[in-house]
């Protein structure tokens, strides 16, 4: 009888750095990125899980080969400043495991890819083959990675919903319909009926997914699909707790792309933003504020407007020197019916929005708690508790004080990377007019 064991897969372009100067050969896989003829030396350039490898090779070997051939090399390691990870390889033999159809459409192997947009998402599979490109989802692995690590130190429970429902989160027009085995469903706006009911399991919970908003947006901050980052927390003394979680998985989570990320980090030219301390205002003071500062007049009381966003940013960079900044007590209004109204005045609530650099990438807030003042809230909307049955349970039976919030990945990622398009960090986007690839 024969058995399989557990192996771990060697780091093979870190062992090259750990074998330069020595005498040993070592093996590693990769594909072909791109070739440089010097006459009679050539570069190969291997990119692999880890990067770029620079192989030394003869004018023959080099003419065997072609980019986006996948293969295994053999070949003595030396120090070489230069070269990509400072050490390149001298190859001894070459294996092909693979050939390409035809040559590439794009050349993934420049620098940055010197086409439009459109071209890199209906060739995505290839523009993501570039090393910029990568780079930009490595530092959006980075973000769900610290927001994992920070949440699980704080006594999170990592929780996976539905993403399929009878009902919307949040309701309103911007929902896709479905039918579900002659039933009608939607596609979930949100997991937040579903975190808010697992509060009274865990007490605090959170979950990296995809939502879904059919909004006929046509826009560079809005998709149709997107991933929200999302945490509930329960047993909250105030809003102001769920701010100060948001801060602290910012602080980390820049602390992370710093030590971990770093190449990636300098192939992008990203600065980091500052997270020391984060200032919040109150809507109704931070449009008064843009109004006074820039003449801008307040047309919309109920709402920020996408340039108000914009001004607000400004305004708190040019004043506080401040990247991100809380949006306090917003409109009970623009507000879903499970958001708790300030006691103090029920026309705004006791919830916040993140603008990270003029842009709203985070939404969040106290919940109602209260059973009868939920259904009341319900009613007061001319809502029907119909597909709510289940989420009214959690609170008939008992809910403590509790509040959450969503940031959106792709917009974080946008705004972190100086992108002006939130397409351009979203592996494969969902929008108005696109369903493919």
């Amino acid at each position: 009888m024969e058995y399989v064991s557990a192996a771990l897969w060697q780091e093979t372009m870190e062992s090259c750095k750990q074998n330069a100067g020595k005498e040993q050969v070592v093996r590693v896989n990769g594909t072909v990125h791109a070739i440089r003829n010097m006459g009679e030396v050539c570069f190969v350039v291997l990119r692999g899980r880890e990067g770029l490898l620079q192989c030394v090779c003869s004018k023959q070997t080099a003419k065997e080969l072609k980019e986006e051939m996948a293969v295994t090399v053999w070949g003595t390691v030396s120090q070489e400043e230069r070269a990509p990870g400072g050490v390149e390889l001298h190859l001894t033999q070459v294996q092909i495991l693979s050939r390409p159809a035809e040559p590439l459409p794009l050349a993934v192997s420049k620098k940055k890819l010197n086409t439009s947009l459109e071209a890199k998402l209906n060739l995505r599979s290839v523009s993501l083959r570039n090393m910029t490109e990568r780079a930009k989802f490595k530092i959006q692995e980075g973000l769900v990675r610290g927001f994992r690590d920070y949440l699980y130190a704080q006594g999170f429970t990592e929780i996976h919903t539905p993403k399929i429902g009878a009902k919307g989160a949040e309701g309103g027009a911007n929902i896709f319909k479905l039918d579900y085995f002659h039933q009608k469903a939607v596609l979930e706006q949100s997991p937040q009926l579903y975190k808010q009911m697992m509060v009274g399991v865990f007490e605090r919970v959170f979950e990296t997914g995809p939502v879904f908003r059919a909004e006929k947006h046509n826009t560079k901050r809005h998709l149709n699909e997107y991933t929200s980052l999302d945490l509930e927390m329960g047993f909250i003394e105030s809003f102001e707790d769920l701010m100060a979680m948001e801060t602290g998985f910012l602080q980390y989570a820049m602390e992370l792309l710093q030590g971990s990320y770093g190449g990636e980090l300098a192939l992008l030219g990203v600065e980091l933003p500052k997270t020391e301390e984060i200032p919040l205002v109150r809507f109704d003071r931070a449009k008064e504020m843009v109004a006074e500062k820039y003449g801008r007049p307040i047309r919309n009381p109920y709402d920020l407007e996408p340039e108000e966003e914009q001004l607000i940013g400004r305004l708190f960079w040019e004043d506080y020197g401040a990247d991100f900044v809380f949006i306090t007590h917003y409109p009970s209004k623009k507000r879903p019916f499970y958001a708790m109204d300030d006691p103090s005045d029920p026309r705004f609530t006791l919830s916040f929005d993140l603008l990270f650099r003029g842009l709203e990438v985070t939404t969040g807030g106290q919940r109602i708690h209260d059973y009868e003042q939920l259904v009341g809230k319900i009613a007061e909307r001319n809502m029907s508790t119909e597909g709510l049955e289940y989420y009214l349970d959690a609170f008939r039976y008992g809910m403590p004080p509790h509040g959450g919030l969503g940031i959106g990945l792709e917009r974080l990622t946008m705004q972190l990377l100086g992108e002006e398009n939130v397409r351009e960090t979203t592996l494969f986007p969902r929008d108005l007019n696109r369903l493919e690839p």
